[in-house]
């Protein structure tokens, strides 16, 4: 554990590096006060000219500067020679020279204090090892100073809300609340001229390039932050930096939707990918599960991605996967049915009380089920009545509402008494009138009233689809896990030095009783191993053991047993025992090597009146480790059950996981069996997602059988595969979701000698954080947010996420943590947070509760805040605190901050610099 001085910010060094330095902000890419196009010309039909005229001509309002050292004028404007000349600070420089010379002006833009540059230039990595080097050169310079960086090989990008056109696209599109990003120029290009004829509007439009430097979790950041971003769309090929992509979408997701259409499913398309964008796709399948990992909605075609777009925005999401048809034609009816069920969904099954309120206005010959067909001859006032009954049913989570325009149907009149329905229920109402002319009128004031219409039932169908398969992922992400108390190893170093040994050996097998050995360091049951090495040593295990016993090949080499015909089951007696061995060793020689036999392990046979279940973990080419569960045995690959999800697991994330595979319902219990002990194996579960974690040496790993019954879940065989002993620890696979940062973990004694665990928070950690507020009186709650705050209002869960479920990526937050004496209940004294504001700057805030005010808890969490904010590279932190606060400013005084008054003579506000005179 870190030891940090108790009253000082002088930091120690061990963690300094431990993570990415903080970049500058986007701002100057996106709200530029002035920008230079390096290799303008007036050349008409070139990219230098295009993209010059574009500015010009848009109605950015910044400081325009033209660089090119063959002309002296370009388009009016004079031409300098290098970017150095410019007078004056130049926020945004448009590279487009030919490849080769871009890296060099990349250096005199460093040089020059220029904050952002977008290269529009091709020819790198994408074109080979030559172009590969040339972005080398270009890191090179990213590094010696603060610039940051947009492409190569891009469009450019868009802000329509203030008229920068930094394309060299003629067409600008209109102001809207949708940011596009998009890895293909081309396909920016189409939605441009699509948008132009549907009159969409967009805040941003973002074309990323090769993502040498601004990657999408900087852009999600921006525009998660950004005030006219209401969603944000991408075009995805390859995920750039994943765990970046993750935090940030991690926690701009709940709040605004991230929906994104990922090429490369299939591996042809795969291949065609990594060709046009220099990067390697990774496994579709792990793709799936970062974004449900993430709180991204994946959409399979682009029209869906501007569909969900407008639906998200304009009606709630659905609590579940739930529907309620209605429909005046039986066939649009049974459309969207098929495509409900085929995306997932399902249909509400509607109560005897809904049933008997339809029947009392509704044709007998109604369909008297879900979907509600009312038919031809229902006029517009029993089509609404009927809607509005069908959406008030408790079993139903959201409407569709089909009209098609016959028989006594008036699309117009329909549409106008469906409007107080928009907003009435807190569910989802989605509308799909059938047509073209003869609906215009209805669509046109659905769309005003906030229902999405859609021209065809089966497509609305698949948006509820996806909007309930948003809820799902954002709920596996925020809902409140259970603690699991991991058991730590009995001797970590006990631990790296078994795997190191192994390593030193040149090994990259581990055999069976050493794997098991590893899982049970880390509390998963596994099966009683003992090792022998001749038959009569099997013959008196096996007597210790009891009979039946399983005897199985013990090797160093073989990587699965049954492949060599190494396992013999349900043994009976001595003489059954040597048979077996014998048998073994002969298999072993025949089927692979002599060698190869180490001699046998000895097992009790387990009654597998159970569920064979296979829990793994490989590693993915950009996620890094993976974990897999899902049906095992010796068909695994027959019955292809599985489902991935990325390390860490919590216990909800676990449940998620199981979710996803079909043997999950018979672990629930089917036809009258009992179900197994799913608490239990959500913890198993989270053990070894922090096995896969704590052990990056690792590079495969199988429990292949665990067995799960409702008697006992137990691991009965196991293979782990380290990775190649000449690979170096600084190019081991890390993971995509960053760990709990347990290095910042601390032990420490307030003043009375009470011991109390300074730490990150972390998302069990809720039920404590409601307990702490409920401890605040309202004085401190008022120093600490300045205003009142109701206790309701500080427990919400929505609130609490905040800051219990953070990332880890933009800051988080410190709690004092103490068991209490009187309970042995852990309870939290304290919290310290900081968070991200501007460039490598964060702010910072503490809280105590009442009881344990004054003694030495502020001063400790803010002291271990500000070591944290250092070690995680920011560069100062700052906050603000009440001008009759005196207590607080006196702890922050004492840590070392600087207390200066605002403005505004009812605060202060309190800076540290955590770098001094860097």
């Amino acid at each position: 554990m870190s030891q940090i001085p108790s009253t000082s910010t002088a930091l120690p060094s061990d963690l300094l590096n431990s993570a990415a330095p903080v970049r500058g902000s986007l701002d100057s890419f996106f709200l530029p006060r002035s920008a230079a196009v390096i290799g303008a010309t007036d050349r008409a039909g070139t990219v230098g000219f295009n993209l010059l005229s574009n500015l010009l001509e848009s109605k950015f309002l910044g400081k325009i500067f033209a660089v090119n050292p063959a002309h002296d004028e370009v388009l009016g404007l004079k031409a300098h020679q290098h970017i150095a000349e410019i007078e004056g600070a130049v926020d945004l420089a448009i590279v487009v020279t030919p490849a080769a010379t871009v890296p060099k002006i990349i250096g005199e833009c460093v040089d020059a204090g220029v904050k952002s540059a977008v290269v529009i230039s091709a020819g790198f990595r994408e074109r080979g090892p030559e172009g590969a080097k040339l972005e080398e050169e270009i890191q090179h310079h990213l590094r010696r100073g603060a610039l940051r960086l947009i492409g190569p090989n891009c469009m450019g990008f868009m802000n329509p809300t203030i008229g920068l056109n930094a394309t060299f696209s003629r067409y600008m599109p209109q102001k809207g609340s949708v940011a596009f990003l998009s890895q293909s120029g081309a396909l920016q290009t189409a939605i441009l001229d699509w948008s132009r004829r549907e009159h969409v509007g967009f805040s941003a439009i973002v074309s990323t390039g090769s993502m040498l430097d601004v990657g999408w979790g900087d852009l999600i950041y921006h525009f998660g932050d950004d005030p006219h971003t209401k969603s944000i769309l991408l075009y995805m090929e390859s995920v750039g930096n994943a765990r970046s992509f993750l935090a940030a979408a991690r926690e701009i997701a709940l709040t605004k939707p991230i929906i994104v259409i990922k090429a490369g499913r299939s591996e042809a398309a795969s291949r065609a990918a990594a060709s046009h964008t220099g990067a390697l796709t990774g496994s579709d399948e792990v793709f799936d599960a970062a974004f449900r990992r993430c709180g991204v909605l994946r959409v399979q075609n682009l029209a869906d991605l501007f569909y969900m777009a407008e639906v998200l925005s304009k009606q709630p999401r659905p609590r579940g996967p739930k529907l309620a048809i209605v429909t005046n034609a039986g066939g649009p009816g049974v459309l969207a049915t098929d495509s409900l069920i085929a995306t997932g969904g399902e249909l509400a099954a509607l109560s005897t009380e809904t049933l008997r309120g339809l029947d009392q206005f509704l044709s007998p010959h109604w369909s008297h089920a879900n979907p509600v067909d009312v038919l031809a001859d229902a006029d517009p006032e029993r089509f609404v009545k009927a809607a509005e009954i069908a959406l008030k049913d408790e079993a139903t989570d959201g409407l569709l509402a089909i009209v098609a325009p016959q028989g006594l149907a008036d699309p117009t009149r329909v549409a106008e008494r469906m409007q107080p329905l928009a907003h009435s229920s807190g569910k989802p109402v989605l509308a799909s009138w059938m047509g073209v002319d003869d609906v215009a009128g209805g669509t046109a004031i659905l769309n005003a009233a906030g229902i999405p219409t859609f021209s065809y039932p089966d497509t609305a169908a698949r948006a509820f689809t996806y909007m309930w398969r948003y809820t799902y992922n954002l709920r596996g992400l925020y809902e409140t896990p259970a603690l699991v108390e991991v058991p730590e190893p009995s001797d970590h170093e006990d631990v790296e030095q078994f795997l190191q040994g192994i390593r030193r050996s040149r090994r990259t097998l581990l055999n069976e009783y050493e794997s098991k050995r590893l899982l049970a360091q880390y509390g998963i049951p596994v099966v009683d191993t003992r090792v022998t090495e001749n038959e009569e040593e099997a013959v008196a295990r096996a007597g210790e053991i009891g009979y039946p016993v399983v005897l199985k090949v013990h090797s160093n080499t073989v990587t699965h047993k049954t492949d060599v015909d190494g396992v013999r089951l349900r043994l009976q007696n001595a003489d059954q025992v040597r048979d077996a061995y014998r048998s073994i060793q002969s298999s072993v020689a025949k089927k692979a090597r002599p060698e190869d036999f180490a001699g046998v392990t000895v097992q009790p046979m387990i009654h597998r009146d159970g569920y064979e279940l296979i829990l793994g973990s490989s590693v993915d080419g950009q996620f890094g480790p993976v974990i897999l569960f899902g049906s095992g045995g010796v068909m695994v690959e027959v019955y292809r059950d599985r489902a991935l999800a990325l390390p860490p697991l919590n216990t909800t994330l676990a449940q998620r996981l199981m979710e996803q595979t079909r043997i999950y319902a018979a672990l629930q219990g089917v036809r009258g069996r009992r179900p197994v002990n799913l608490a239990k194996l959500e913890e198993i579960l989270v053990r070894f997602s922090r096995l896969v974690i704590e052990q990056p040496w690792i590079k495969e790993i199988d429990i292949n059988p665990l067995l799960a019954s409702p008697e006992h879940l137990l691991a009965l065989d196991a293979r782990v595969v380290l990775h190649d002993p000449m690979l170096s620890a600084g190019r081991l696979p890390r993971p995509a979701i960053r760990p709990y940062p347990a290095h910042y973990l601390r032990e420490w004694k307030m003043k009375d000698g009470a011991a109390v665990t300074i730490r990150p928070i972390r998302p069990e950690d809720e039920p404590l954080m409601v307990r702490f507020h409920e401890t605040l009186s309202q004085r401190s709650v008022y120093l600490r947010y300045f205003y009142s705050l109701s206790l309701s209002a500080r427990v919400e869960h929505d609130r609490l996420v905040r800051t219990c479920f953070a990332s880890y990526d933009r800051g988080f937050a410190l709690v004092a943590d103490r068991v209490s004496p009187e309970t042995g209940e852990h309870e939290i004294l304290g919290v310290g947070r900081f968070t991200a504001i501007r460039d490598g700057e964060a702010e910072v805030a503490v809280l105590v509760t009442d009881r344990w005010q004054r003694h030495g808890v502020g001063t400790e969490l803010l002291t271990s805040v500000a070591h944290v904010a250092r070690s995680e590279n920011f560069q100062r932190l700052s906050g603000e605190i009440l001008r009759e606060n005196l207590a607080t400013q006196a702890v922050f005084k004492k840590v070392g901050f600087t207390l200066r008054p605002m403005d505004d003579p009812s605060s202060v506000s309190a800076h540290l610099e955590l770098w001094p005179g860097k």
